[in-house]
């Protein structure tokens, strides 16, 4: 049976994962996470762009029959030559920028993302396209990724981290944030806890993960019992015992 391909730099991936496991049950997935060369929003693009095509040709060799960019940076550089390249379809990731844009009315609105997503042409322009009024502003927060690989979700000294960079920006003016790197979601819940409660937040997973549905023609949600199995990956090699059981509690969480 194939699998579904779900590639990230790193962890942040799993978000997706999560959802899809619980979605799709019946489904075999792949995960490749590059934990050799994370993070990649502080890279060059050609470098992402090298970094990239290794991993997608060694996922191509696994007998995947759809492949996700679980990455907002990886999608930016790579996807369209990608695209070319294979005949398998390719799903990409993108900060959800138009859900937040209708919430947050006259208000403007704030974009989490790595420092590569934010200045590459990708997200300028899906804001050409969508933001009309100029609204969006965008703020790097690789900080998050560093955490998040090193499995630390809740601890005094990351949530100090998100405190800090949200009293850096004027929450008054804004409706709506978006987190635009799969890594944040782990710390949706603070972010949310930190946040105003009239300032809705959003990502970009359901949208993929949507299209990835609507791709395999199959919403698998009411399946009985669960077919599928998960592998896992880390930069070409088979993940540890350990790790993988502390990714298979992300999973399952």
């Amino acid at each position: 049976m194939k699998s579904i391909g779900i590639f990230d730099s790193g962890i942040g991936g799993i978000t997706f994962l999560r959802e899809a496991w619980q979605r799709l049950p019946a489904e075999n997935f792949i995960y490749f996470a590059d934990t050799g060369n994370v993070p990649y929003g502080t890279k060059s693009p050609d470098d992402v762009r090298r970094l990239v095509k290794e991993a997608v040709a060694f996922l191509s060799r696994q007998n995947i029959k759809v492949l996700v960019i679980a990455c907002n940076t990886a999608t930016s550089a790579a996807v369209y030559e990608l695209r070319q390249r294979y005949d398998f379809p390719i799903l990409g990731m993108e900060p959800a920028i138009k859900p937040a844009l209708d919430a947050a009315g006259q208000k403007r609105v704030l974009v989490f993302s790595t420092s590569l997503t934010s200045q590459g042409s990708k997200l300028r322009m899906l804001c050409s396209q969508l933001d009309r009024n100029q609204q969006v502003d965008t703020v790097p927060f690789d900080e998050l990724v560093k955490s998040a690989e090193a499995f630390d979700f809740v601890s005094p000294e990351v949530k100090n981290i998100i405190c800090k960079k949200l009293s850096s920006v004027d929450q008054n003016i804004y409706g709506a944030v978006v987190l635009g790197c799969t890594h944040f979601i782990f710390y949706r819940p603070l972010i949310e806890e930190i946040l105003p409660l009239s300032i809705p937040v959003f990502d970009g997973n359901r949208g993929t993960l949507n299209n990835l549905v609507r791709i395999l023609h199959a919403d698998q949600t009411s399946a009985m019992g669960r077919g599928g199995q998960i592998v896992f990956y880390s930069s070409g090699l088979p993940e540890s015992a350990e790790r993988e059981e502390m990714l298979l509690r992300l999973v399952r969480d």
